[in-house]
């Protein structure tokens, strides 16, 4: 039987000119039955039209934070780097799947690049602008759960992990503020912070603010996200 094919987004080093990948995400797809293959840095409409008709899936990643012009607002000092190459192609990939119903998993910067994309708001910086008691940014080692999270009855969440309340690592400074009218919520965090999201009139297009592939090994919840997205692939 032909494994899907899932395109990942890049991880951009701008200090050093390259583009890399963490294996978690990777060897979480390769686990679910999928074959990760990273994409290149580009805002070719072409050659993304081509990518997002060839591939089954795609993995929107972690990475730089999320241009505030993307969502009307003036950078705040404690933004952090953003990566102008990322947000384009994201725009323009992200507009071609949607039309197409291709699946997408969203994690951590995915979740907020897919609210922003469609008409939501970030917090910039949670310490800033929305400080709490609750670890969102922990210290290694990165597979540990650090904070609860509550999942919503009558979500895809919920109908994959059966279970209201969950334990998630967490390592993010900004997050989803006012969420996109295209979506819905799946999950809460201790303090009020939206941790999973979903587009209700989509085949798949689900996102979470924690990073199942760093738990995947470790947490079941977690390999339930990466076979769930391979199986709707």
């Amino acid at each position: 039987m032909r494994k899907p094919i899932i395109g990942v987004l890049p991880l951009v080093d701008s200090g050093r000119d390259s583009l890399w990948m963490l294996p978690g995400y990777f060897n979480g797809i390769i686990a679910a039955g999928g074959v990760p293959v990273m994409l290149p840095l580009t805002s070719d409409r072409e050659i993304l039209s081509q990518l997002a008709d060839t591939y089954d899936g795609f993995l929107f990643t972690g990475g730089q934070d999320v241009s505030p012009a993307l969502y009307g607002e003036d950078i705040l000092p404690e933004c952090g780097e953003i990566s102008q190459p990322l947000d384009e192609m994201e725009s323009i990939l992200l507009t071609d799947l949607i039309r197409r119903d291709k699946p997408i998993l969203g994690i951590c910067r995915g979740i907020q690049f897919i609210n922003a994309a469609l008409g939501g708001t970030l917090y910039q910086d949670i310490p800033s602008q929305k400080p709490s008691e609750t670890e969102h940014h922990q210290s290694p080692p990165y597979d540990v759960p650090i904070h609860n999270v509550t999942v919503s009855e009558g979500t895809p969440l919920y109908a994959l992990l059966k279970q209201s309340e969950i334990r998630v690592n967490s390592y993010h400074h900004q997050a989803v503020k006012k969420l996109s009218p295209k979506l819905l919520p799946m999950a809460y965090s201790e303090d009020g912070l939206v941790e999973g999201v979903y587009m209700p009139d989509k085949k798949y297009i689900m996102a979470v603010q924690w990073h199942p592939e760093l738990s995947y090994l470790s947490d079941n919840n977690s390999m339930l996200i990466f076979r769930s997205f391979i199986e709707a692939c």
